[in-house]
């Protein structure tokens, strides 16, 4: 172990010795052996050993990325009775189909008011990024499987209000086709409204039909084209 030691101080010695330290011949066979370099010509110092020179420091110059820029469509009002479709996509056609006093005013009225006692109303919470607040309406669901939206569940609920089920089966007959659910909204004011949504859930199928029933007071009823990714 000693011997291993005293090699390791030879080794070291050899390594480089301060100048000025060591004399006699290690000094004189190292002179005329000079140790050659690549980093640098032979008597030139590396430019990261020079001190005294000016190195050009680089500016970081910021480049605005391009934004995306996405044309507003132009806005269209339907007010007429008829089949209008809106756009189409490789999954198929949307379309609309507007049927203006499906109910004569004078029954939508009464059943307004008997839809108001009837219905169980209630107001759902809904939390995002940690922050709680309720939905600006009120909700009641009806059908025979769960049904999630926005990460709240509503629970089956297949007992239908006698004037719901009048109402489901004179759509059903005038449309041709069948619905087995029903999420009824109840705006009690101008404050109250829905955000924009695609009725898009898996459990409502790959191409679902929506059936919706307006009473009360005229509203905008909007739809507008999903924007790209």
């Amino acid at each position: 172990m000693a011997e291993r030691r005293q090699r390791a101080r030879v080794q070291g010695g050899w390594a480089g010795s301060p100048a000025g330290r060591h004399h006699g011949k290690t000094q004189q066979a190292a002179s005329k052996a000079p140790v050659s370099s690549s980093l640098a010509p032979g008597g030139t110092r590396p430019a990261w050993m020079r001190k005294d020179e000016q190195h050009p420091q680089k500016q970081f110059v910021f480049e605005k990325p391009p934004e995306v820029e996405r044309r507003v469509p132009e806005t269209d009002t339907i007010d007429k009775p008829g089949v209008y479709e809106l756009s189409e996509e490789p999954s198929g056609i949307s379309r609309i189909h507007l049927v203006p006093g499906f109910i004569d005013s004078e029954q939508a009225d009464w059943m307004f008011e008997q839809l108001l006692q009837d219905i169980p109303w209630g107001q759902r919470t809904h939390i995002r990024q940690e922050v709680s607040f309720e939905e600006p309406r009120l909700t009641s669901w009806y059908g025979e499987l769960p049904y999630t939206y926005s990460r709240i569940t509503m629970q089956p609920n297949p007992n239908w209000p006698p004037l719901l089920t009048v109402l489901k089966e004179r759509i059903e007959e005038f449309s041709g086709h069948t619905f087995n659910s029903l999420l009824c909204n109840l705006y009690r004011n101008e404050k109250d409204s829905v955000d924009w949504h695609s009725d898009d859930e898996p459990a409502l199928g790959t191409n679902p039909l929506i059936a919706s029933l307006s009473f009360g007071a005229t509203r905008t009823f909007e739809m507008r084209k999903k924007p790209s990714p």
